[in-house]
């Protein structure tokens, strides 16, 4: 468990520098458009989301979990140096691709080994505080980011291609260090093959897992990438060291909150908090589509933590406990697939609605907020109505 919590902070160390980075680029250097973004973001999300529900299926089938977790952060590893050659949109999406491929790979086998390795009565906790490192991985790595572009752009309200590139070779070394550290210290027990993992299908799955799976993806439907809140806190006048500071704080939030409220969920109703959680998305989402000065930005990122923080891990946890230890890699992986095939229509959708396009063409960027917000209500009175 401490070597997985250490590979995702390290990994995070990486990705958060670039992440929140990459719409920049490709909009204030490359010149694209919020619909190429969308795409590009869409498409990365739900690269990996046939992975994910193979990979899940494969490690149940045999019987190991390692070897496709440490595949994974390989490949996502493998992604970075690419955007160091990038001077189109194309290669920035290959990127993204390869990257969140890797993540496809590696989820569902890596949350089976956390779910593995803890009690039921310590699922909740054990999912918060792997997302806790993995947060304060990206805590530090905005840091890290925050840092070059002061010392290189000072206040500068656009991002150069200097000093993207000089983020992305220093996001080089933790993510070569990420897989080192997994593939060196974790040492898996191998377990049988599960007779349960012969196929890949959901029809063996309990059935609250189901419809729990078809909640998350109306919810998804409306939680487009977050690459068009940085852009909606560009436009509401923070410069880029300004939004990287917000990024921070953020995560720091999450890092403090992830825990405790993990925990919490091991002593009430799971689908109380994912509740909660999605009602107060919707109030952020709202706040965002009409956020027009900087301190509204930092207010509505501290509620968009605290919501992350009440169901991120919640949600993985409510997984392990509506199936049987031998169909978790399987569920795991349709749970990721589900949500990464949702991504797609999201992030597009989003990106045309920014632009003007469709019947609510008349809100402009606040448009996908709205819509956001929407899907979050109706998404948490299905889970509490339907989802037993």
């Amino acid at each position: 468990m401490r070597v997985l919590a250490l590979t995702s902070f390290l990994r995070d160390v990486s990705s958060e520098m670039l992440v929140h980075l990459t719409p920049l680029f490709l909009t204030n250097v490359l010149g694209a458009r919020t619909g190429v973004v969308g795409l590009i973001e869409g498409l990365a999300e739900s690269a990996g989301s046939l992975l994910r529900i193979l990979a899940g299926w494969w490690s149940d089938r045999m019987g190991r979990r390692k070897p496709l977790t440490v595949l994974g952060y390989g490949m996502a590893a493998a992604a970075v140096p690419m955007l160091l050659a990038a001077r189109g949109w194309g290669l920035v999406g290959a990127a993204r691709l390869l990257d969140r491929a890797g993540k496809g790979v590696r989820t569902a086998p890596r949350d089976a080994l956390i779910a593995d390795a803890v009690a039921p009565g310590q699922r909740g906790i054990a999912f918060g505080l792997h997302r806790a490192a993995d947060t304060a991985g990206a805590m530090t790595g905005l840091l890290g980011a925050l840092a070059v572009v002061w010392w290189l752009q000072h206040g500068a309200l656009t991002l150069d291609a200097a000093t993207f590139r000089t983020i992305v070779a220093l996001a080089i070394v933790p993510s070569i260090l990420a897989v080192a550290v997994l593939a060196v210290g974790v040492r898996e027990a191998a377990r049988p093959p599960s007779a349960a993992a012969l196929g890949v299908s959901l029809a063996g799955l309990d059935r609250r897992f189901r419809r729990f799976l078809a909640v998350m993806v109306l919810f998804t439907l409306g939680n487009s990438s977050d690459a068009f809140l940085v852009l909606r806190a560009q436009e509401a006048g923070l410069s880029v060291v300004g939004l990287l500071a917000v990024l921070v704080f953020f995560n720091l939030v999450y890092t403090l909150a992830a825990g405790p409220l993990g925990a919490l969920s091991d002593r009430i109703d799971r689908r109380r908090l994912i509740v909660a959680g999605w009602g107060l998305y919707a109030l952020v989402y709202l706040g965002f589509a009409g956020a027009g000065a900087g301190w509204h930005v930092w207010l509505l990122y501290a509620g968009y933590a605290l919501y992350y923080a009440a169901t991120e891990g919640v949600a993985k946890a409510l997984v392990a406990d509506m199936v049987p230890a031998e169909q978790r890699g399987t569920a795991y992986g349709a749970f990721n697939a589900a949500v990464g095939l949702a991504a797609l229509p999201a992030s597009v959708v989003a990106g045309v609605l920014w632009q003007g396009v469709g019947p609510w063409g008349g809100l402009g960027p606040a448009a996908p907020f709205v819509l956001g917000g929407a899907l979050a209500l109706a998404a948490g009175t299905l889970l509490w109505r339907w989802v037993g």
